[in-house]
């Protein structure tokens, strides 16, 4: 994979983006593809929404969108930029908050936001500016300076989201951010959310939370057994359907009811 990013090449659109055409991959030792011939369009300012049961090819396209995983097949554009020329570019413009808790333990919730400001290169001075403009949004100002080893899963998750959008990226790419908190730290993550998609921010959300994903998302994508099966605006798609009343109802009339551990 080549990471040459000399500017002639690194083509900017105005409508998407991203931009994926027949993006297909299957792991070493499987012989079922992850994901198969999957092509989507996310438009700048969205929030786009990827559902689907376990096992769908949620992260694994989350995590080909975020460099961490090469395809064997298909073309992605992101912020009008080949990823698979230039993956470092991408890099520059996305931000991704993974389904598992990326912090280190033993230090506070402001070391850990320092450390990954730094990683991504931001001047000192304007780093602690966006530090602490961000912890108040969070609400985060009093536990700071508290061991993330003390926290709650909720203050967990609101710290992982901070870490990935310091930098302010064009992208966020979100995994789950609010599994397994309480409803306050929900309720404030999806506000937040709201606030960075007006800032201009773009936002590929995944769920199992139906209602948040009615609630964020202006479309969506719903995905099984590594294809995208129905695209659009849930409250459309939910009137095309005639017999459900919400995106829980439609989501199990296209995937099912059996159980997918």
């Amino acid at each position: 994979m080549s990471d040459n990013t000399s500017g002639e090449n690194l083509n900017t659109s105005k409508e998407h983006i991203i931009t994926a055409k027949s993006i297909s991959h299957t792991y070493k030792g499987s012989d079922r593809p992850v994901l198969s011939n999957v092509s989507f369009n996310v438009e700048k300012g969205e929030l786009f929404g990827l559902i689907g049961p376990n096992g769908a090819g949620k992260t694994s396209l989350i995590s080909i969108l975020a460099t961490l995983l090469t395809p064997r097949a298909g073309d992605i554009q992101i912020c009008g930029i080949n990823l698979a020329d230039h993956p470092g570019e991408i890099r520059k413009r996305i931000g991704l908050i993974p389904q598992e808790i990326a912090l280190y333990a033993n230090l506070t919730g402001k070391e850990n936001l320092y450390y990954y400001g730094t990683l991504y290169g931001i001047e000192k001075k304007q780093l602690k500016q966006e530090i602490e403009k961000y912890l108040e949004i969070f609400g985060l100002r009093e536990k700071a300076n508290s061991r993330v080893a003390t926290y709650s899963g909720g203050i967990k998750r609101r710290i992982n989201i901070l870490a990935g959008i310091l930098h302010k990226p064009s992208l966020l790419l979100l995994d789950e951010p609010t599994v397994g908190i309480d409803a306050q730290s929900r309720n404030l993550i999806m506000e937040n959310l709201m606030m960075l998609k007006n800032q201009g921010i773009s936002m590929i959300y995944t769920t199992h939370y139906m209602e948040e994903i009615q609630k964020l998302c202006s479309k969506i994508a719903i995905i099984d057994n590594g294809r995208i099966i129905k695209t659009g605006n849930p409250n459309e798609l939910i009137d095309e359907s005639n017999d459900c009343s919400d995106l829980s109802e439609l989501f199990l009339s296209l995937t099912g009811k059996n159980l997918r551990d």
